[in-house]
């Protein structure tokens, strides 16, 4: 025991703050259990030295360790007035820094024989935290007075310190696509081309899982029918035939552009994309033998199978709700499931099939950006649909009635901008007692799969996992609920144990309440600031750029919000007023670019911003209304080709990344030759009688089906 803590050889100095002659100088080693701490003095007005013995405490805070050694009642009184700060954190403790009444410790310094074993022994840390703080101990390793190292003037912190950077908002939907929606094909590399000359380096999407069909959110991605799945609909057909799963001759004609009409896609690419699969399965090759990896993976098949048959059951009986099927198969039975696997073996395989292929392409996606720098954010809704897979599987991990099955408790917020009477998400909340009983292991494994998808992810409603609002699963509206305490740092000490570091950002919008911003630091994750929200109030208004934090993402408008142009249309006198005060606006013709310039210069690391936004569009372009079911998330950014159309908004966008350090370092902004080819662009794009971007816009006529082009 001993042995192993004196290797670690940290040494607390306090001579400076202690006027004890017999603690001069203190030296404590701390075991590898933190049960046992160990100490020696030298005292000043003697050479030699006595040993002493120094408490050692083991304090439970929220299921982390902290050392809270402190020396033994011998010291002076003097010093135990204050606390000290605990910079080391002994193995397995898990925390940095914990604070107890007792001695007032001063620098620490360790040897920098003991940076390895101390790098070994606290394995919980980031990586980076741990390169931080041993570069600190090596700084410490000089004493007062000493000869600082040659190459001390070269620490220069602004080097090292996170990059700054930019990225857009588009959910693959919105893209140019021949057959009525975005897809995963050349067009999404043309959109990633676009990106990366901008000098953007983060394409932020919404959830890419399977919009539920049967809830009336008309392709609402927040409504999903699964949390692991892939949306299917993305699929590219032309890629399809390039990999020979589909004859050119069996791709449909061309549908004119359009907001996404979910079903009418459906009813064209479902067929087409289950004979691809159908196809896949009866081949021969290295795509065949890809699919078989994915689906014996582990942390694919964990999900993939409950999916699919969950999906087959669901094809075969075409009830509304899971709840609403026979008891057997209802409340799962063994006998009834494997009966239902077999009779329904060709479809579940199809099933796999297809998952495959979405996987397959949207990998080749996601390796083409990582190839050009660039990151992809993705979404995850904080619940999921009462209607899926994941609740029909998981059934003791959801508030159902334990009779009928049905939801009894169901999520939402209370009364809020968006509707006097809250809204009603209606997906069951979760048992989080019961969840916590195996660790979390659903969450565990929806968490493997967004790092898989994506670099980073959102967590929508993260203020849900501090506290929730319960609504009965009865309720016609939201007013009536009641905030009930979410899993806290328990929930996300259980995933870090179980997946590892993720890079969250947290939706911190709404109502948020101290305990929500402690658990997002808790975690490290940014926050969230919308410049919409920001002149409506004092300027105490958190989403005020002076009031912003480096730790959080900045966003002129989300999804979930009206374009810059349309919200401008619609603010109040009060509000316009602030906004032309605050930015200095003389001119509203381009409010757009001023709200984008606003957050480019946000002191935030990182700043999303809407295509919409870059366009220049009205409400038209909206993508969703929050509160409302119908007419929401069919935005599409235009024809093909367009990305090759956008220069002006490239250069545009480019110079205030310039201007405002969010360019990838190393990349250069000749700003003379860009000034000119932009007013070259322009004088072009004004002489030009057709306009560079096609904005869509619903016409309500007879048959609210059908859409014109603008």
């Amino acid at each position: 025991m001993a042995s192993s803590a004196a290797s670690l050889g940290v040494i607390f100095n306090f001579s400076d703050r202690c006027p004890s002659p017999s603690f001069s100088l203190l030296a404590v080693a701390a075991c590898d259990k933190c049960m046992a701490i160990s100490s020696s003095s030298n005292k000043s007005s003697s050479s030699s030295s006595s040993s002493i013995t120094c408490s050692s405490f083991s304090l439970q805070l929220g299921c982390r360790k902290f050392c809270t050694a402190a020396a033994s009642s011998s010291c002076c009184s003097s010093c135990c007035s204050s606390s000290f700060v605990c910079k080391f954190s002994v193995p397995n403790c898990g925390g940095t820094r914990t604070r107890r009444s007792g001695m007032r410790l001063g620098k620490l310094m360790v040897c920098s024989a003991t940076l390895s074993p101390l790098k070994s022994a606290r394995k919980e840390q980031d990586e980076e935290d741990m390169e931080e703080e041993e570069e600190g101990m090596k700084q410490q390793l000089v004493r007062v007075g000493e000869e600082l190292p040659d190459d001390y003037v070269k620490d220069d912190p602004s080097k090292t310190a996170p990059q700054r950077r930019c990225g857009i908002l588009l959910h693959p939907s919105s893209l140019p696509g021949s057959y009525g929606i975005g897809e995963m094909g050349h067009e999404a590399f043309a959109f990633l081309d676009w990106l990366k000359a901008t000098g953007c380096r983060v394409w932020q999407v919404l959830p890419l899982v399977p919009p539920g069909r049967k809830g009336g959110e008309d392709g609402s991605p927040y409504a999903g029918s699964d949390a692991n799945c892939g949306n299917t609909l993305l699929i590219s057909l032309e890629s399809l035939v390039a990999d020979r799963l589909l004859e050119k001759s069996d791709l449909p004609k061309v549908v004119p552009l359009a907001r996404v009409d979910f079903t009418a896609v459906a009813e064209i690419k479902d067929p087409l994309i289950v004979k691809a699969a159908r196809n896949l399965v009866k081949s021969k090759g290295p795509l065949r033998e890809r699919m078989e990896s994915f689906r014996k993976d582990p942390r694919i098949s964990v999900w993939l199978e409950e999916a699919a048959l969950f999906a087959a059951i669901d094809n075969a009986l075409g009830l509304q709700f899971w709840w609403e099927w026979p008891a057997a198969l209802r409340n799962r039975d063994p006998a009834a499931l494997e009966k239902a696997r077999k009779t329904h073996e060709e479809f579940i395989l199809i099933f796999i099939a297809q998952q495959f292929l979405f996987q397959y392409q949207w990998q080749e996606v996601h390796s083409y950006a990582t190839k050009l720098g660039i990151k992809i954010v993705g979404d995850m809704p904080i619940y999921v649909g009462g209607h899926s897979a994941d609740v029909w599987a998981n059934q003791s991990m959801f508030a159902l009635d334990p009779d009928t099955r049905a939801p009894s408790m169901v999520s939402g917020v209370p009364p809020d901008a968006f509707s006097a009477t809250g809204q009603l998400w209606g997906s069951p909340l979760y048992n989080w007692k019961v969840m916590a009983e195996d660790q979390y292991t659903w969450w565990a494994n929806r968490m493997r799969r967004a790092v898989e998808l994506y670099d980073e992810f959102r967590i929508d409603h993260f203020r849900g996992l501090a506290g929730y609002w319960a609504i009965e699963g009865t309720a016609t509206t939201a007013m009536n609920g009641k905030w009930e305490a979410g899993p806290r740092e328990d929930f996300f000490d259980a995933i870090r144990e179980a997946v590892g570091k993720v890079d969250i950002i947290a939706e911190d919008l709404g109502v948020i309440t101290g305990d929500v911003v402690a658990l997002r630091k808790h975690i490290k994750a940014p926050g969230m600031a919308v410049l919409q929200f920001a002149f409506g109030s004092n300027s105490r208004n958190p989403h005020l750029p002076h009031n912003h934090e480096v730790d959080q993402v900045v966003y002129p408008g989300t999804h979930d919000n009206d374009t810059v142009v349309g919200w401008w249309d619609k603010a109040s006198m009060t509000e316009r007023h602030h906004v032309q005060r605050y930015l200095r606006m003389e001119e509203d013709d381009d409010v757009h670019w001023e709200f984008i310039r606003c957050s480019v210069a946000s002191v935030a690391r990182t700043t999303i911003i809407p295509m919409q936004d870059i366009l220049g569009l009205d409400n038209d372009a909206r993508m969703n209304t929050p509160a409302t079911q119908a007419g929401n998330w069919g935005w599409r950014v235009g024809e093909s080709g367009i990305f090759s159309k956008l220069k002006v908004e490239k250069l545009k966008l480019r110079g205030l990344l310039d201007e405002f350090n969010r360019l990838p370092w190393g990349e250069k902004f000749v700003e003379e030759k860009a000034e000119s080819k932009l007013k070259q662009l322009v004088v072009e794009e004004k002489a030009d009688s057709k306009p560079q971007q096609l904005v869509v816009e619903e016409k309500q006529k007879s048959n609210p089906s059908k859409h014109e082009i603008k």
